[in-house]
């Protein structure tokens, strides 16, 4: 583009190269500081928009709800960037077996002795270890609640994450949860003739895996994970075991099927946590491998 000298005129059919072209209006480029010349141009320009400069988009880069990064570490899009929001495949992981075949072997023994211990669980205040183990479950949920409440009225990122983390490892616990529960068919103590039978029931309120366990176990497990205190970890996995042994204690399962639940829950919750954690927040995160908790 050339600009016009002091005194200078051109032809207002004229290109900016000189070319005439006939029926085209010249095409204005240049600054906003650029003012032309004659009045055809300073009414034109006038009847266009102004042009917008491009702004730099400014991002939070300590918060993970601003971090489209690759690898998937942003929570939010967790569900987005994989196919299914929880990887099947990591208990057949080679790095797992030492794991599974743990958890496998204990869950065996207890199957052959489930029996023989249930013979010597009493039968008094059962209705008073379920409403422990309801109670229990119930804080340990309401604190998890409140805690991502407070980190999203307040922005805070690490309670973000907890919450989201937290709702996550619910959702794919439950995927787990369902089919085991219609595969199993387990009956629980005191069903049928007593012993623990599988394959006798078609809904998922049967006995194995214990679900209360589960559940609670999981949950446990992200917040442990997400604040490595040991007073954090102490609250989450007491109320967790107390969640377990009351079910147990309460005759709503065997024991094989608390151990199942645990294993599980545990499984899922490291999983999910190490799958979409933020290093910046949790330093558990920066670990690639922890032992159990």
């Amino acid at each position: 583009m050339s600009f016009l000298r002091h005194g200078e005129s051109i032809d207002p059919m004229t290109y900016s190269t000189g070319s005439k072209q006939s029926g085209s209006l010249p095409v204005l480029i240049g600054l906003d500081e650029f003012q032309p010349a004659i009045p055809w141009q300073v009414a034109l320009q006038q009847s266009l928009p102004p042009l917008r400069r491009p702004r730099t988009i400014l991002q939070n880069k300590t918060s993970p709800y601003n971090d489209l990064s690759a690898n998937g570490s942003n929570p939010l899009n967790s569900v987005s960037q994989h196919k299914g929001a929880f990887h099947y495949r990591a208990p057949f992981k080679l790095s797992n077996f030492k794991w599974d075949g743990l958890a496998l072997g204990a869950t065996a023994a207890l199957l052959a002795t489930d029996r023989h211990i249930e013979k010597h669980t009493g039968n008094a205040h059962y209705t008073f270890y379920q409403a422990t183990s309801d109670v229990a479950i119930a804080g340990l949920g309401a604190t998890l609640g409140g805690v991502w409440i407070w980190g999203i009225k307040g922005d805070h990122p690490h309670a973000k994450e907890t919450g989201v983390l937290e709702l996550e490892t619910l959702v794919n616990t439950f995927l787990v949860y369902t089919p085991m529960q219609l595969l199993a068919a387990r009956q629980r103590p005191g069903e049928g003739n007593g012993n623990g039978d599988f394959w006798q029931h078609h809904n998922i309120n049967t006995s194995f895996p214990g679900g209360h366990a589960m559940f609670t176990f999981a949950m446990a497990t992200v917040v442990s994970h997400e604040y490595s205190q040991w007073w954090v970890q102490a609250l989450a996995y007491s109320a967790a075991t107390i969640v377990t042994v009351t079910r147990f204690a309460a005759r709503d399962h065997w024991s094989s099927d608390m151990l199942a639940g645990s294993a599980l829950g545990i499984g899922i919750g490291a999983h999910i946590f190490h799958a979409h954690c933020d290093p910046t927040l949790s330093d558990s995160c920066k670990h690639h491998m922890r032992w159990i908790f």
